[in-house]
Formats: structure tokens, C-alpha cells, sequence
């Protein structure tokens, strides 16, 4: 992975998995991000959540994927205020899939 992303497993079950997300969601890193997500989301059974608190920033690309994603049905939670409102800004409306500090 890129050194300005990096992504760990920080708990994980034979049906949930939560990934920490720390750094920046920008450029090669959201590829990087979408095959993390891909390699748990492999079953439908698996349900996939990812810790936002570390992200430092996310270009358009990024909140793109992370409203991608949620849409799939990964979970996002403790979103720091900026992914928040990054987040809250296009949908008008926030997801019950995310939760913020």
C-alpha cells in the first residue's frame, strides 16, 4: 500500500470484518482502498466496516469510492467531522450505515 494510506484489519469474524483506514483517500490510494474492501466483500454474507477516524483527507475520488461503498452496504463509522460532512454534502442526507464522532 501506499505510504500516505494504510488499511488494517482491527477486528474480524466469520461474517463481519472492520478495516482502520489512516491517512489520505486520494489518487493510486482509492484503488487501494476498493481492493481491500473487494478482497472481504467476496461473500455476501460478510458484512464489511471500515474506521474512518484516521483519514486525514479524501479528494472527490474518495468520497465517491466511500459513498460507493456505503451503498454496497459497507459500513462507516467514526467518520471525523470533514469525511462527514463530505459525505453528508452531495446526498443531502445521511446514511443510517454511518456513524459520527
Amino acid at each position: 500500500m501506499s505510504a500516505m494510506l494504510r488499511v488494517t484489519v482491527v477486528e474480524s469474524s466469520r461474517n463481519a470484518v472492520t478495516l482502520r483506514v489512516e491517512g489520505r483517500i486520494t489518487g493510486s490510494s482509492v484503488a487501494e482502498l476498493r481492493r481491500a474492501c473487494d478482497v472481504h466483500t467476496f461473500a455476501d454474507e460478510v458484512r464489511v466496516s471500515l474506521e474512518l477516524a484516521d483519514v486525514s483527507f479524501a479528494d472527490a475520488t474518495g468520497i465517491l469510492l466511500l459513498k460507493e461503498l456505503r451503498s454496497r452496504g459497507v459500513g462507516l463509522v467514526r467518520a471525523n467531522a470533514f469525511i462527514a460532512e463530505q459525505l453528508k454534502l452531495e446526498d443531502g442526507a445521511s446514511s443510517d450505515r454511518t456513524e459520527y464522532d
